[in-house]
């Protein structure tokens, strides 16, 4: 063979190596962006910030959160809700690597009010501005039952909670702004809705608000997620959107999310009650927040 055609036969083998490696690199850029269709998770946020495992046994940690128990004015929580919030590790306590937060049917009279329900609201000591914030948690089951994870920012004017408590209270509800990653009805078992209430959208008749039946949400396990950035929010459920928030003009009726914001765990007791409910908890493995 002349030095010609095993020059062409270099040729024609270095092509066809060349085709393969183009083709494969091709489809398996085409296979990531499929399988990332439909993700939520932005990742540019991959730096865990705080995070709560709940590690203990017994009494959650104080350094991390606070019982918010400060009945407002008229004696009741808003809505109609009927239970008072305590401290007592009755209603909020670790074991075995698990948050429990306990709603139960039980006569507590404190701060002058007799309430036939108890539970547990919890404010973090921690906020914070933009981000991912995961929660993986069980919900608890009964008509009348409304457990919420959520957010405020912390310049709200609320008497008892822990921000306003250390002088940051300046702005009224809805003005503050509000960010609901999770709530769950018990009369609409097993459907988990996310919200966001400003002076643009706010109580009974938010706007932007959404959400999503899934499996058992009483019974497994789900990983409750919000992606918050300077343009959105995305709020998903075991990375399947639900909600996305992008208003088109941002300001301060619609977009009072450009500071910090802490987060809350609670379970309120509407008036509808079941009258066969006696107690059922939320279960929280962890948070995490990452930056």
């Amino acid at each position: 063979m002349t030095r010609q055609g095993k020059i062409y036969i270099v040729l024609i083998v270095g092509l066809i190596l060349l085709s393969y490696l183009i083709f494969n690199v091709s489809k398996s850029t085409h296979n990531i962006s499929k399988e990332s269709i439909g993700t939520p998770l932005d990742l540019r946020f991959d730096s865990l910030v705080w995070s709560d495992e709940f590690d203990g046994e017994g009494a959650i940690n104080q350094e991390k959160w606070f019982h918010q128990t400060m009945l407002p004015p008229g004696g009741s929580w808003w809505g109609g809700l009927i239970q008072h919030y305590t401290d007592r590790v009755a209603n909020s306590y670790e074991k075995d690597g698990y948050l429990n937060l306990i709603a139960k049917k039980e006569a507590f009279d404190d701060q002058g009010e007799i309430k036939q329900y108890t539970a547990a609201r919890l404010n973090s000591k921690f906020a914070f501005t933009y981000g991912r914030i995961e929660i993986r948690a069980k919900l608890p089951k009964g008509k009348g039952t409304w457990p919420a994870i959520w957010m405020l920012n912390k310049n709200i004017d609320e008497d008892g909670a822990y921000w306003d408590n250390q002088g940051f209270g300046t702005t009224k509800w809805p003005s503050c702004g509000e960010i609901d990653i999770l709530e769950h009805w018990g009369k609409n078992q097993d459907y988990v809705s996310s919200a966001v209430h400003n002076a643009s959208s706010y109580g009974d008749k938010v706007k932007n608000v959404g959400g999503q039946k899934i499996n058992s949400a009483s019974n497994k396990f789900h990983i409750y997620t919000l992606d918050w950035s300077e343009e959105k929010m995305v709020f998903s459920v075991d990375g399947i959107e639900h909600l996305q928030y992008n208003p088109s003009i941002k300001n301060s009726d619609t977009w009072p999310y450009d500071s910090d914001y802490y987060v809350i765990l609670n379970i309120a007791i509407e008036s509808d009650i079941d009258p066969n409910f006696i107690e059922s908890p939320m279960v929280v493995d962890y948070i995490r927040i990452y930056q």
